[in-house]
């Protein structure tokens, strides 16, 4: 059996957990690096849910010693401090899978929104991790742009409509995220007695995940009204689009024939929920019209079908392996 060697930078975060649980049982990759930015700690104290599952040190993050002992690197870091590793890595001959929102965007949105590029050549070569879509160049990319979530949620969601969608006309998207997807820096916003009992929207209008929708769904920014809400949940992610489009099709019957060929892709006959998806690599998809208005619901586990278990899917296809290779598919259910 072939294995390759695999290095987790950024591994104290909830997208460094997930990654951990998908790829201490993964058959073709070894974990050979687990690092964050102080080192010093074994995971079990890092992750107290893995001791007696896992055991190994957690390092100070170290360029050239990932380089020694990996093939590839999944990097769990936040925008701006990524792409200070993709480059090097990739000098060394490593290949990169890239959780942050560092090379999703093309340059001019991505300085835009986020902040100056430190590394526009690697830009240009990055290929935008979604099996999806991009699938046979993943295969023989050097460095993946993995998604964001709710971004991966919208997109599988509206792609199979975007023919049907009338030129110019508004697209709307309505979406709800457990806490999890704010990360595990506490916040007001985050901070218990502000989420638990409530509902509330925040960055409506003006969040940093709208332009990575119209780039790739190649509609005009100026269309997107993309409101994100927080829900009081740990983890899951239901997006609710609405476009008006044109034509006489069946929705569900063009949602079956699209993702005919794709295991994690569900169509369903009902609205969606974010339980059925918890804990696994799915995403569910219900679609409705009523005259010239299509409603799509779509669900995912934020942290896996929206980071870690697609960066995992991406990796397999990179090194040669089966997609679906360690992929979770069973929920947390009840």
């Amino acid at each position: 059996m072939n294995v390759t060697n695999v290095a987790i930078i950024g591994a104290s975060g909830y997208t460094g957990l997930e990654l951990l649980k998908i790829l201490i049982n993964h058959p073709n990759f070894k974990l050979t690096y687990v690092a964050n930015s102080e080192g010093n700690m074994s995971l079990a104290e890092l992750h107290p849910s893995l001791k007696g599952v896992y055991e190994c040190d957690i390092q100070k993050a170290d360029i050239d010693e990932v380089a020694k002992v990996s093939e590839l690197a999944f990097l769990a870091l936040p925008h701006q401090t990524a792409m200070a590793y993709v480059k090097p890595l990739l000098e060394k001959g490593l290949k990169v899978v890239d959780l942050s929102a560092d090379y999703r965007l093309e340059l001019d949105l991505y300085e835009k929104h986020y902040c100056e590029h430190t590394d526009k050549e690697n830009l240009t070569h990055a290929v935008y991790g979604l099996p999806e879509l991009f699938r046979e160049k993943i295969k023989s990319a050097k460095l993946i742009a993995n998604p964001g979530c709710y971004p991966t949620s919208v997109i599988l969601g509206a792609l199979p409509f975007m023919k049907y969608k009338k030129e110019h006309s508004p697209f709307i998207v309505d979406a709800k995220s457990g806490v999890s997807g704010a990360g595990k820096k506490l916040s007001d916003i985050t901070h218990f007695v502000n989420v638990n009992d409530n509902f509330f929207a925040y960055n409506p209008l003006g969040h940093r995940h709208a332009p990575e929708i119209a780039e790739k769904l190649g509609i005009d920014f100026s269309d997107v009204s993309f409101v994100p809400h927080l829900v009081p949940a740990t983890r899951g992610m239901v997006s609710s689009i609405y476009m008006q489009v044109r034509g006489d099709f069946d929705p569900i019957a063009v949602l079956k024939e699209y993702y005919k060929e794709e295991r994690f892709v569900r169509v369903r006959e009902n609205p969606v929920d974010m339980k059925s998806v918890a804990g696994t690599h799915f995403c569910d998809i219900f679609a409705k019209r009523n005259g010239d208005t299509l409603f799509i619901s779509s669900a995912i586990d934020n942290l896996l079908k929206g980071a870690s278990s697609a960066a995992v899917a991406n990796a397999n296809l990179m090194m040669g392996y089966d997609e679906h290779t360690a992929l979770p598919a069973i929920a947390y259910v009840p």
